[in-house]
Formats: C-alpha cells, structure tokens, sequence
C-alpha cells in the first residue's frame, strides 16, 4: 500500500483532479440547495453554480480519462475494466464439476467458462498411450494429456499460448510429445508434486475454474471383451474391434483426490461426458469414493450422452444402452437428465463415420431409460466441421437452462446472479423435455 504514495505512478495527481472535480460539485450543489442568499446575491448565485459545475465535471472527467490512460498504458491493454467486471460476475456464477477426459470433456469446459468461474473439472489418470504414455513409463508421472486439454479449454490466455501448449514436435527424440505435456513434467519436478505443478500451470495460462485428477495413484484399467479376452491399457481397450463385456480398473479402491470429492459434494451441477464411454466416463466412476459422492450431492446430476458412437468400444450402442452400460458397473440413480443431441448428422459426414465403424447414436423412442427414470432432454448440440462433436456454444446453455429448471434453490439469496445467468441465455432457444421431473426428491 506505501507504494501507492511514491511519486511517478501517474495515478495520484488523477485521483487528486477527480476529488478536487467532486468538491467543486458539492459546493455547486450546496450552493443551489443549502447556503442562504443573502450569503451572495441573487444575480451572482447562478452564475456561480455554473462556473463550479464545469469546473467539477472537467476535473472528473479530466482525471478518471488520465487514470484510465495511465493503466492502460502499464498494463498494455485496454481490456482490463471488462475483464474486471467478467471476473467478479463469473465467480458468483455456480458451482459445477464435470467429469470425464479425453477430447469430449474440453466441449464442456469450454463453453461453461464464459457463464462461470466456479468450475471443476475432475480428469481420468488412466491414460497409457501417446505421449501420455510415454511420460508416465519413463518419469513416473500422472498421464498429462487429458488435464492439459482441459487446461487450455478453460484457459483466458492469447492465443499463442494455447498454440503452444498444443504445440506437437514432429522430429527428433520428442517426437509425438506436445509442449504442454512437457511442461506439467518440469513444473511437477519444480513444484515437488503433481497438484501444485497443475496450481502453477493454470496461473500461467489463466485457467478460469480448477482442473484435478481423479486420484494421484497410478491406475491401470482391465476389460474383458464378449469374446472373453482380456485387455489391458487404455490404449488397447480403445482400439479393440470388439464389444466391451466389462471393465475394471486396478486398483479397485484407489484414494480420490480430496479435493475433486468435495468439489463433487458442493456442486450444484454435476456433469457426466460427453466422451468415450469406457475409457473417458467409466474410468472415474470406478473409483468408489467418486461414486459415492455424485450420489451424496444435491446438486442436478446430468448425463451428456454421446453423439457418435465408437468403433468396437460402443458399436451400435443407443442411448440407452450408454446408461445401461453406467448402471451395470456402478450401480443405478447416478443420473438426474440425460442430455441428448437431436439433430441428424449431415449425411457426408455420416458416411465417412461408417466407413471407420461408427455411427450416430440412436436417441428416438428414449423417454423410458432405465431404473430411476431420469430426465430425457433433446437439444440442437451439434457442431459438424469436418469432425462431428458437441458444440461448447449450444452444450453450455443447453447445461445451464437444465440447471434453471430443476434446481432453481441454487440461486436463493443471489437473485442478481440468476438474473445475470438467464439474460445470458435468454436469446437461445428453448429445449424440449419428455415431462417428467427427476426423482432425486425421495434421496435428498
């Protein structure tokens, strides 16, 4: 605070004019109101009050545009009044974690930091393939690929930086690594753990929210294919051409990150997908103490199901088969609503997806899932430009009315915030649900 009053900041002589403009139009205003006229006389009074109430707004005005030049001018910008506002407003937005990995998760992310700060994102370590790989055999460290795809979803930064925490060499010994997944392995040697390593990392590239491993132990995850085989590894088990009976993760009990649990606890949302279902989803929900946690909250529990399905993990697999598939290895009433995509997936596209073995996922005739009857609701979620996936700018409203709808206790005490949060998304359209509320009323 002393260092505010050494000379040459350039922001106490603005600060002075705006409080000396301010004087100036208290005693015009004292002068029209409160001081008695014989004091000076009638013909003086006028003119007075006019010359001070000049003088007054020139030297507001004077001084608050010489302040502001002067801050841009340190700070390089003239961005910094919104970003301030946009802060503030977002960290009163509401709390949400989503769980998941892979490249489906980021779609969330991505589209929920423009509408709040308070968010989770809570990532599956069970990556053993790429340059993932590589770094977790040869440093022993969590697989960074996931966490650094969420990170720069979530990131506030230039786009230079996200270009080069995406950047992937092509030659020589780091072939196949990306900078990102380099620079979590030196920050967690720098740092000393993990989790700091992450802390630090999203300073640099402004991360609005937290992003956090599903557990800091080294899991491995098991399949057993229809075929009976069984496969071992992420990477394998997501390039098997066969059908996935069941998978397992090694092992069975692993410790979650306290961190991730409460955020799960507290939130007012909780978020499943979109991602590969036995490699991206599953994988977190393994982990019991997870589990247990998404059953504990009160906040809305959703379900983003997937627009495609996946050559052999999830060939010709509907909607519900997706959450039958959740319900047989963890147990039902996780899911509240299920999200579903409705628009058809342009045929071109379609057709080179078939070519690969995949499909869009079957969604008609879905109102009836399985036991707890969650939620149906059908939205416009796609985004086709050469890759079929969830657009971040459809998925995150689409997410939010949900949450207006079914909980709206979340804003009790904050109806300036429910305010905010509904004209943000008062200009998108409204989705279409199957009637019915989500039973979670007997559980809370």
């Amino acid at each position: 605070m002393w260092r505010l009053l050494v000379p040459g900041l350039k922001l106490k002589r603005f600060l002075a004019l705006i409080a000396l403009g301010f004087m100036a139009l208290g005693v015009a205003m004292g002068l029209s109101a409160w001081i008695e006229p014989y004091l000076f006389p009638f013909w003086r009074r006028p003119v007075l009050e006019m010359i001070l109430f000049v003088v007054g707004t020139v030297l507001v005005v004077g001084g608050f545009w010489g302040l502001w030049r002067s801050i841009n001018e340190v700070l390089g910008s003239d961005k910094w009044a919104g970003l301030l506002y946009s802060r503030r407003q977002l960290a009163r937005g509401p709390h949400i974690a989503a769980l998941g990995g892979g490249t489906g998760m980021p779609s969330v992310l991505r589209g929920l930091k423009h509408y709040t700060s308070n968010l989770t994102a809570i990532v599956t370590v069970a990556d053993d393939g790429g340059s993932s790989g590589r770094l977790r055999g040869d440093l022993g460290m969590l697989p960074p690929g996931d966490i650094r795809n969420c990170m720069v979803a979530l990131a506030d930064t230039e786009p230079l930086m996200e270009q080069l925490f995406q950047h992937r060499f092509q030659a020589g010994e780091l072939k196949g690594h990306s900078f990102g997944n380099l620079f979590l392995a030196a920050m967690e040697q720098a740092s000393g753990d993990f989790v700091t390593a992450l802390r630090e990392s999203s300073r640099v590239l402004a991360v609005r929210g937290t992003v956090l491993p599903a557990t800091l132990e080294h899991v491995t995850l098991h399949a057993t294919l229809v075929t009976g085989a069984h496969v071992e590894g992420e990477s394998a088990i997501g390039h098997s051409t066969d059908r996935i009976e069941r998978i397992w993760m090694d092992p069975p009990d692993a410790t979650p990150l306290r961190e991730a649990v409460e955020a799960i606890v507290a939130a007012d949302m909780v978020v499943l997908g979109p991602g590969s279902l036995y490699t991206s989803i599953l994988p977190n929900l393994l982990i019991p103490a997870i589990a247990d946690a998404i059953r504990q909250s009160k906040g809305i529990r959703v379900y983003v199901a997937n627009i495609m399905t996946q050559p052999g993990e999830t060939a010709n697999f509907s909607v519900r088969d997706h959450l039958k598939a959740i319900e047989d290895h963890v147990g039902p009433g996780l899911i509240d609503v299920v999200l579903v995509n409705n628009e058809k997936v342009p045929e071109r596209l379609l057709q080179k997806y078939r070519r690969e073995g995949a499909d869009q996922v079957a969604f008609q005739g879905e109102e009836s899932l399985v036991t707890g009857q969650p939620v149906v609701i059908y939205d416009n979620l796609l985004l086709a430009d050469g890759v079929v996936r969830h657009d971040p700018d459809k998925l995150a409203p689409a997410l939010l009315r949900v949450l207006l709808k079914f909980r709206p206790k979340w804003a009790e005490g904050r109806l300036i915030d429910a305010l905010w949060l509904e004209n943000r998304l008062r200009e998108r359209h409204q989705p279409r649900w199957d009637g019915h509320m989500p039973g979670k009323s007997k559980r809370n």
